[in-house]
């Protein structure tokens, strides 16, 4: 017998969208005008993340004394317009406190599991403060640790969600409470099998709010944030660029992947494997609508978006002896593997490979998977260049591998331009190419004139 699940909407807000009060009330108004939200998952306010990692990294006192001054007033701003203080203040104070301690045994010695712990702080007090701000409107709420959910592996700084556990759990610990009260949770962290603090790399809180959508077999999941939905590209480089109402999973998804900052890249993941739809929209701006994220968009175009990331590095390997291609590629692909090292795209020739290594998810941010260990080994077996200072802009469209005419829209807009790499062919959705950075926005800029407008 099917189960029927009641109509059960998970809000997620980013962390402009509960910087401060007048954000947070913003953000409480919102969640309090559909009565079928039932869990919010929230970020850290905004900034917070990033001075807690950098008090991860190690500091000297007087540096790190500045950074906890600096995270005590945003909090105590918040709190000094809550009607009562007292006893929220004392646990930000204790919250304060244990970062203060994190942070000094950063000092001494640096680990990935001391970090994932430090780093955590900041979606616990927001979410603490909102619930405060949730109350004084005289609404039943209740604090819920996400870390009794999420359960991951122990890759700390970007662990693995155990999807079965996290259903498990969330049948157990939350579906109870969310019958008796709206619940104010964290994004971005969660615990492994000992109880550890993790989290799921930066940007995780999306990610987060799609696996609580799905294991509550979610009606849907809505991600607030500082844009009203996704963009053809980013507005900040092309005034002109136009909001999509409806795209699908996998266009979404190639768009994340490839450098969109409205979604976590797996955000689609959960939302995919439930059928779960997935609205993006601006909690400054309400009203301006929004993305729906879902299966299905009706006539999809040949092209959709323009995305890119920034800062990447180019490594070019050659063989030193000419030898098979079978044989280089295998030998490199297994050194690449040795050191855990993910690639996100790859061309080869007979005796060289080119390729560009994924450094975008853990929670020190861009981390530098170019580790001198892995530089040593490529170096004793091939001869290796470096470039840097490189930005992948990827056309996300649909069936770009099964139409005429698609290299020619793009590359004959790119003629003055210089091209450092192109991937095309293993996915329908995308054509990627990288570019020196200095050109990389006018490359932008041209083909979604041409493209797009």
């Amino acid at each position: 017998m099917t189960r029927i699940y009641p109509q059960i909407v998970v809000a997620k807000f980013g962390g402009t969208s509960v910087a401060d009060y007048d954000a947070m009330n913003r953000s409480a108004t919102l969640v309090l005008a559909d009565d079928a939200v039932r869990l919010v998952v929230l970020s850290a306010s905004a900034g917070v993340t990033n001075l807690l990692v950098e008090l991860a990294a190690g500091l000297e006192s007087h540096e790190r004394l500045d950074k906890i001054d600096t995270l005590r007033a945003i909090q105590y701003n918040i709190i000094s317009h809550l009607k009562q203080q007292d006893a929220i203040r004392q646990e930000i104070d204790h919250l304060l406190e244990n970062i203060s301690q994190l942070a000094l045994s950063a000092a001494d010695e640096r680990s990935a599991a001391l970090s994932d712990a430090l780093v955590s702080h900041g979606e616990l007090m927001s979410t603490l403060l909102f619930v405060e701000v949730l109350r004084e409107r005289h609404v039943e709420t209740q604090w819920f640790d996400a870390r009794k959910v999420i359960r991951t592996n122990s890759e700390f700084g970007c662990a693995e969600p155990q999807v079965a556990s996290i259903e498990d759990l969330a049948e157990k610990q939350l579906r109870p409470r969310i019958e008796q009260a709206l619940l104010v949770t964290q994004g971005f962290i969660g615990s492994d099998a000992k109880g550890q603090t993790t989290t799921l790399g930066r940007g995780g809180s999306d990610y987060s709010a799609a696996l609580f959508g799905e294991a509550l077999h979610a009606t849907r999941v809505d991600i607030w944030t500082d844009v009203a939905g996704i963009y053809t590209t980013d507005p900040r480089i092309v005034p002109q660029a136009q909001r999509m109402d409806r795209v699908s999973f996998s266009e979404a998804s190639e768009m994340a992947t490839f450098g969109a900052k409205v979604l976590h890249p797996a955000t689609m993941l959960p939302a995919m494997r439930k059928d779960i739809p997935v609205f993006v929209g601006s909690s400054k701006n309400p009203a301006a609508g929004g993305t729906l994220v879902c299966r299905h968009a009706e006539n999809p175009p040949r092209y959709r978006a323009l995305a890119i990331r920034r800062k990447l590095t180019l490594l070019k390997l050659h063989s030193l002896n000419t030898q098979p291609a079978c044989g280089f590629l295998a030998e490199m692909f297994a050194v690449l593997s040795r050191h855990n090292t993910s690639l996100d795209l790859v061309t080869t020739s007979e005796t060289s490979i080119a390729l560009i290594l994924n450094s975008s998810s853990a929670t020190s941010g861009d981390a530098d998977t170019l580790t001198t260990s892995l530089l040593t080994e490529l170096s004793s077996r091939c001869r290796v260049e470096l470039e840097t200072g490189l930005d992948l802009v990827t056309l996300i469209g649909n069936e770009l591998t099964q139409v005429s005419g698609v290299c020619k829209d793009v590359f004959t807009e790119l003629d003055k331009h210089h091209v450092r790499m192109i991937c095309h062919g293993a996915s329908d959705h995308t054509l990627c190419f990288l570019l020196p950075a200095e050109s990389s926005d006018s490359a932008i800029k041209t083909l979604h004139r041409s493209l797009f407008e």
